[in-house]
């Protein structure tokens, strides 16, 4: 099996063929909102604002680990695991594991103070596996987003 890598440019439409599939999982499939050009310029720009990893079986990518910086007032800089995806039919072959792997080696190497990410509640699969790995799975936090319609709502109220 290869090791994952670097994602390019080129890899965005099966990066996005992946998030779509996520997103059917999750049983979201009409949230996908981002294209194969805001996934090009925002991570291959300037200043990219995501770093992927991705994980190829028989030379097609299977599996992504989608990562960014953020800050946190208590810890100073911290990584943010924004998705991974292994395809269904990859599920349980190992793809996680490496991919997992590498982003914790890539936190430990840009010298983070912690990694962090979101699971849903009903994915007991991916919470037994992340939490096999030594994750703390912190069920007493909630979420808190304002989505696009949200933030008009907010800015509205307060103009």
């Amino acid at each position: 099996m290869n090791q994952p890598r670097l994602a390019q440019k080129q890899d965005m439409p099966r990066v996005l063929e992946l998030i779509q599939e996520l997103a059917i999982f999750e049983k979201e499939s009409d949230a996908v909102e981002v294209s194969i050009s805001d996934l090009e310029n925002d991570g291959f720009g300037a200043q990219p604002k995501f770093i992927c990893f991705v994980m190829e079986v028989d030379n097609v990518i299977e599996g992504i680990a989608l990562v960014y910086s953020r800050y946190s007032t208590w810890k100073g800089e911290v990584l943010h695991l924004e998705d991974l995806i292994v395809s269904e039919k990859c599920r349980g072959k190992g793809l996680g594991t490496l991919l997992l792997d590498t982003v914790v080696q890539y936190a430990k190497q840009i010298q983070v103070k912690r990694v962090s990410w979101e699971v849903l509640d009903w994915n007991e699969n991916a919470i037994k596996f992340y939490e096999s790995k030594g994750a703390n799975v912190m069920r007493d936090w909630n979420v808190v987003q304002l989505d696009e319609k949200g933030i008009e709502n907010y800015l509205s109220i307060i103009n």
